[in-house]
């Protein structure tokens, strides 16, 4: 049943991002589809009106301040208003700090922290205009609260993105916007495929076992999947959640503990 409000999930033609999008759509809310990948993201908008979600889809980039905040206005232009922005959209990169480029480190930080940086700045402009509680739900990781060995880079963007969302909480309340993140753990992803090669490549282990080490410690018993975290972010975006801000809440099946 339609709730009246809207969201807007970046990055959410595939992966995370998707079910996010999914979860928000069930949960009643008219949901802004967005990525920078054009063909799959026109894909991801057929199976949501096969589903009878409203949506709009809006190619963007989230590394460009003019491209988020006309995804903000194409938003506002379709539904009027925006009470749900996720910044969602990031990348990874794996391999030993010495291995680091200026060209990857440059990607990774144009994407995963100005790309935070700007989607916010474009959900407060909107956000202030309405008499409403806003609610701006961040992408951090469990490398935001640990720092892991062929993911320095990685792990230094998640940390930037815990910190943001600490400030942002702090300077947007007085606006009535709340500002949280969501901290995924493991999940079975082409990421962890990466990940599980470098350790081969770089510490000797065997194909698998970099996953298997990682996974075997999971509380929950299990590897993640894109519902778990739907499930927070569903929560994040909900009047259940009006009196929480500034908190970066783990969702790892019980790996990190903070």
């Amino acid at each position: 049943m339609a709730n009246g409000k809207v969201a807007v999930v970046t990055g959410s033609a595939g992966g995370l991002g998707k079910g996010i999008a999914v979860r928000l759509a069930k949960d009643g809310f008219k949901v802004v589809l967005h990525d920078v990948v054009e063909d799959r993201l026109n894909e991801t908008k057929k199976e949501f009106d096969a589903a009878g979600y409203e949506t709009i889809a809006v190619v963007g980039d989230v590394s460009s301040r003019e491209s988020q905040f006309n995804t903000a206005k194409k938003a506002v232009e379709a539904f009027g208003r925006i009470d749900v922005w996720v910044n969602n959209a990031g990348v990874e990169s794996v391999g030993t700090f010495e291995s680091i480029r200026e060209d990857e480190f440059d990607r990774l930080f144009n994407i995963n922290v100005k790309g935070l940086v700007w989607g916010t700045q474009a959900a407060a402009d909107q956000m202030k205009k309405q008499d409403s509680i806003g609610k701006i739900i961040n992408a951090c990781s469990i490398a935001g609260h640990e720092s892991y060995e062929m993911l320095s880079l990685y792990s230094a963007t998640k940390h930037a993105v815990r910190s943001f969302t600490h400030s942002t909480a702090k300077e947007l309340a007085k606006y009535n916007i709340r500002v949280n993140a969501y901290c995924p753990g493991v999940a079975d992803t082409p990421m962890w495929e990466r990940i599980d090669a470098a350790f081969v490549e770089h510490k000797g282990y065997k194909p698998k076992q970099a996953w298997e080490e990682f996974t075997a410690g999971i509380l929950a018993g299990r590897p993640q999947q894109p519902e778990d975290v739907a499930a927070l972010v569903s929560f994040l975006a909900s009047e259940d959640s009006d009196y929480i801000t500034g908190q970066t809440i783990l969702t790892d099946g019980g790996m990190v503990f903070r």
